[in-house]
């Protein structure tokens, strides 16, 4: 299979110039333009970074694989049910394998993309949330990636076959060295399960439609296609789980930090004897019984 992912070096370069038409687009007073322009720069910026990521290494590659051969024994003796025998259960079928393959290599940033574009064309109010959800996820998911963790398919003493490559449908790069590629060795967590349970979730609170748990079978295949590829571990969709999870909580309490701040400025009494006049702005009209005070350099001078 063709890789037509974009690399880190074209998905920045193309989020530069998505910023500088965002910027011209401000200039001449085109905001739905430019606003439109700087979220597609944003999400390319993401890419580029997520792309980048997995060439880079703080502990070396030397142990992902030690890291990857833990998290089966770990998972297999908290009683998780062993990857490599569903994967068994379903290389028989190769239209099944296929058609996992195409859907692991297509459809996570696909759908992503697309969930997006219909909440800032069709819900702008809600799209904010989403666009924020994505961007703490990922970048969280990031941190954790510098940390390399092979993915099981390069575990065949564990019982796991690279289908991808074993019916030429892999979209990863050559081996350096007869050894394992950099940035394949970002299993953990999985950002394929964090982004498809998050356009799940966006799709469910966002739509009115009857029809949007149907959106619920995209974490699901995912689940199982990540899985069948063993291209992650049950823990990696756990913890990517997880960090999105956090994402939403950690936004919900900075809006209920946001909303504190008006809610007791309009609880403090306002009575008629705390109202502040502006100085010099007033001053009452003469008549018989009533001599008037006059306002002079924001002193109060009686005549």
């Amino acid at each position: 299979m063709q890789n037509l992912t974009l690399t880190w070096q074209s998905a920045g370069g193309t989020a530069v110039v998505l910023y500088g038409g965002a910027y011209a687009a401000a200039k001449a007073r085109r905001a739905g333009l430019s606003a439109l322009l700087r979220e597609a720069g944003t999400l390319l910026a993401l890419f580029a970074l997520w792309q980048l990521v997995g060439r880079l290494s703080v502990m070396g590659t030397e142990h992902a694989l030690d890291r990857a051969r833990w998290i089966h024994r770990t998972e297999l003796a908290v009683g998780l049910p062993d990857e490599a025998s569903l994967q068994d259960a379903v290389t028989p079928y190769p239209v099944l394998v296929r058609f996992a393959n195409y859907y692991y290599a297509s459809m996570h940033f696909a759908v992503m993309l697309g969930v997006l574009a219909w909440v800032f064309f069709r819900h702008r109010e809600r799209y904010a949330w989403v666009r924020n959800t994505v961007v703490i996820t990922t970048a969280v998911c990031l941190l954790v990636q510098f940390i390399p963790v092979a993915p099981p398919r390069m575990l065949p003493q564990n019982g796991f076959v690279d289908v991808a490559a074993q019916y030429g449908q892999s979209v990863y790069g050559g081996a350096v060295g007869g050894m394992v590629v950099a940035d394949q060795l970002s299993a953990m967590p999985s950002v394929h399960v964090a982004w498809c349970v998050l356009a799940a979730v966006a799709v469910v609170r966002v739509s009115p439609s009857p029809f949007r748990w149907v959106m619920v079978l995209h974490p699901v295949l995912t689940v199982a296609v990540v899985v069948v590829t063993a291209n992650h571990f049950w823990a990696d969709g756990i913890v990517a789980v997880v960090i999105l999870l956090l994402a939403y909580a950690a936004q919900a309490f900075a809006a209920r930090l946001g909303g504190r701040t008006p809610a007791v400025a309009e609880a403090l009494p306002r009575s008629g004897a705390e109202r502040v006049e502006p100085v010099g702005s007033v001053e009452p009209a003469e008549g018989p019984g009533n001599e008037p005070e006059r306002v002079k350099d924001g002193s109060r001078q009686v005549t």
